[in-house]
């Protein structure tokens, strides 16, 4: 897929057609005048989201220790407990995020994959070749989606466990007991949302494909 298309390669009255008005693809459409592939955004956001929840996770498993140590003092609570907890909260607010974006990132795919669509049926006068293409960028959009949700999570996992491994581990009067606790009940929080997120994923995959293949002929029968 060309990274930047130029906008006069496709009529503006088939651009309209399959973009939804409230989009980013569409708002660089207009003001570059420039179809630029969603493949570069997808880039930006994954960096940006990597580096912004590396950073969100260390910050509040820090202030979580700290909090927990006042707990302890004040209600005589086990720290893990504080950690858990945020680690918990922490990792279902991320996960929310992602699955946000990728249900951005796969809605700017669809459109540029109608687009590849339009762009091949002018130029070859052949639907179901078309049609095949928007299905097949589609459905790669959604496992960039997938890799995206894979990566920000292990990445998230890693530095809640090596956070929680490091400050279990400076304090003497913690069993090891405590670290396992924590990484348990990660785990099974990850899984779970791994679980659920997966069942998100194939719906997203079949309202991709119909939306696809939906538009394509719509926009084939309008020409006829």
């Amino acid at each position: 897929m060309n990274l930047i298309k130029g906008f006069s390669e496709v009529d503006k009255e088939d651009v309209l057609i399959p973009i939804l008005l409230f989009d980013l693809s569409c708002f660089i459409c207009l003001k570059q005048q420039k179809y630029i592939s969603s493949s570069t955004v997808v880039l930006v956001i994954v960096v940006l989201l990597i580096v912004a929840e590396v950073v969100v996770v260390v910050v509040v498993a820090v202030l979580a220790v700290l909090v927990a140590e006042v707990v302890v003092v004040v209600l005589i609570v086990e720290v893990v407990v504080v950690v858990v907890v945020v680690v918990v909260v922490v990792v279902v607010v991320v996960v929310v995020v992602v699955v946000v974006v990728v249900v951005i990132v796969v809605v700017i795919e669809v459109e540029v994959a109608v687009l590849e669509a339009a762009e091949v049926y002018y130029s070859s006068s052949n639907v179901v070749v078309a049609v095949v293409l928007a299905v097949v960028v589609a459905v790669l959009a959604v496992l960039v989606a997938v890799v995206v949700v894979v990566v920000v999570v292990v990445v998230v996992v890693v530095v809640v466990v090596v956070v929680v491994v490091v400050v279990e581990g400076s304090s003497s009067s913690r069993s090891s007991s405590t670290v396992v606790l924590v990484i348990v009940v990660l785990v099974i929080v990850v899984l779970v949302i791994v679980v659920v997120f997966v069942v998100v994923v194939a719906v997203v995959v079949v309202v991709v494909v119909v939306v696809v293949v939906v538009v394509v002929v719509v926009v084939v029968e309008s020409r006829k």
